[in-house]
């Protein structure tokens, strides 16, 4: 069933751009003018979540538009997700800091983030209803009552 309401790209981009810019430019200016001590490390895992987003949403909303679901995916759908590649990815800079990271590790991780989304997606799915089913119980009920 498709959504009378597709969501445009273009309602994205802006998102997109400025997470992407502040991202790779604050983690590039940590980088570069930083010591690693504590607080530019923290800010380098910040700027990495916020980089790792903003390049991401437009893949996510692509995959999201290639595979449609039941609900239709609205934008707030669309943003975690990408924050969820974000937080993946400097979990997994952070694990690779205290040379704790494993392909298997690796895989774990991935595994969760996978499940938790799914589930999710499954409490959304259990708490949608289409408007049509509104309009026709809302008219059921109308016609039993007279």
């Amino acid at each position: 069933m498709r959504n009378s309401k597709t969501l445009s790209f273009l309602s994205f981009l802006p998102a997109a751009i400025l997470l992407a810019a502040v991202g790779w430019g604050g983690l590039a200016a940590v980088v570069i003018y930083t010591q690693p001590t504590i607080w530019p490390r923290w800010l380098f895992f910040c700027m990495g979540v916020l980089a790792l987003s903003g390049t991401a949403m437009p893949v996510v909303y692509f995959l999201n538009r290639r595979f449609p679901s039941t609900p239709p995916v609205e934008g707030d759908v669309i943003l975690r997700q990408s924050i969820w590649f974000g937080i993946y990815g400097s979990m997994l800079a952070w694990l690779q800091l205290g040379r704790l990271l494993s392909p298997l590790l690796v895989l774990i991780l991935l595994g969760v983030f996978i499940l938790i989304e799914g589930l999710l997606r499954m409490w959304e799915r259990s708490r949608w209803k289409p408007k049509e089913e509104e309009k026709a119980k809302k008219e059921d009920k109308h016609e039993v009552g007279n």
